[in-house]
């Protein structure tokens, strides 16, 4: 019996079997054990911050390890019977069944993969997702407002909630805005899409029909707990209180509850607008700050500039990581990892799964 998918199948369970091997099963057996004995001991629960802590990492583990043996054992399982129809004659429902197990096995083990790059400390928490129209003026404006709808399709479809914080609106478009994605690994999928992205096409908004070319940045941060102290004194920043706009019911325009806060040193602008209260909102702030001064510091230390220190990067040309390209021909271009994608629709509905992707492989070649 000939299954279309074995040469595939044989291919990927050996790089499974491989990935299985580096992740030590009978270590982290040994290690959850370890963990699990822990939260046995009398006043575990004395202090709450270190047990939750232990939890989360006890959880992650067992998640990576059931995964990881479930998918190994699958494959297992589908050896075995292939092998068994081997010698069979030719059953095409047969074989269609046994091929579309194939897929499914195949499917699994791309999203584990994947997650196996995602291995920085912040990279399963939450993200903050800021996007910022640079030059380009109502063009640009137009611009960010697609990258807005681009990563809400993409959290639709890959099962991130989000939330919009704060939206600046403008002719066109919109001026700024800013995402709190919720979900397992946000932050690590969504980190490489900090930096510049670059637009060109036949602009909408020019009588003329001419290209024009337009920039927008975008910054990602992690969402930090309250144990990731960062230094932030009162005379570090300036805080500011205006009437909000937009969505969010008649309230917003009845009081000054948006929330401005502008850290000097860095530069570094955070809004909130979206709670119902000033105070909710100043909570919100501060940790959206909070998680972009992190972020700012960590790539002042490590001087890595082209890949952490988005924040001293001109939105202009040049700079951008990321070209979409409408006219003459459609593709979109990353340029740290060279990855193409020739259907410019489907990225723009949120398809950039691929290119997440290519970035994870290219960051952990980097390292």
């Amino acid at each position: 019996m000939f299954f279309q998918n074995k040469s595939q199948f044989e291919t990927v369970k050996e790089e499974a079997y491989t990935v299985w091997r580096r992740l030590d099963p009978q270590g982290m057996e040994t290690h959850i054990a370890e963990l699990e004995s822990k939260t046995l001991v009398p006043g575990f629960w004395d202090d709450p911050n270190n047990a939750q802590a232990l939890f989360t990492e006890l959880n992650s583990l067992k998640d990576t390890y059931n995964t990881w043996k479930d998918l190994i054992d699958k494959m297992d399982e589908m050896s075995e019977l292939m092998e068994i129809y081997a010698d069979e004659p030719d059953n095409a429902e047969e074989e269609a069944q046994i091929d579309e197990q194939i897929e499914a096995i195949l499917a699994t083990y791309q999203k584990l993969r994947v997650k196996t790059l995602l291995d920085g400390k912040f990279d399963k928490n939450d993200c903050f997702l800021t996007i910022h129209a640079g030059a380009g003026g109502t063009e640009a404006s137009d611009w960010a407002n697609m990258l807005m709808r681009m990563y809400l399709r993409y959290c639709e479809r890959n099962g991130f909630k989000s939330q919009i914080l704060d939206l600046q609106e403008d002719e066109g478009g919109i001026k700024s805005a800013t995402i709190k994605v919720s979900g397992a690994y946000a932050f690590g999928y969504l980190k490489g899409e900090a930096g510049v992205h670059r637009l060109v096409r036949i602009s909408p908004f020019d009588s003329q029909k001419r290209r024009h070319t337009s920039f927008t940045s975008v910054y990602a941060s992690p969402v930090i707990d309250d144990t990731i102290e960062i230094d932030l004194k009162p005379e570090d920043y300036r805080l500011d209180t205006y009437r909000a706009g937009g969505a969010g019911g008649q309230h917003v325009n009845k009081t000054d509850s948006a929330v401005r806060i502008t850290h000097y040193a860095s530069g570094i602008v955070v809004q909130c607008q979206n709670e119902r209260s000033q105070v909710m909102n100043k909570d919100v702030a501060f940790k959206m700050l909070k998680s972009r001064l992190y972020e700012y510091y960590r790539a002042e230390k490590e001087k890595e500039h082209q890949k952490d220190a988005i924040e001293k990067k001109e939105i202009t040309w040049g700079s951008q990581i990321r070209s979409y390209v409408f006219q003459p021909y459609t593709m979109v271009k990353d340029h740290r990892t060279g990855a193409t994608i020739g259907n410019i629709q489907a990225v723009m509905d949120g398809e950039i799964g691929p290119l997440i992707e290519s970035y994870l492989q290219w960051g952990q070649k980097e390292e």
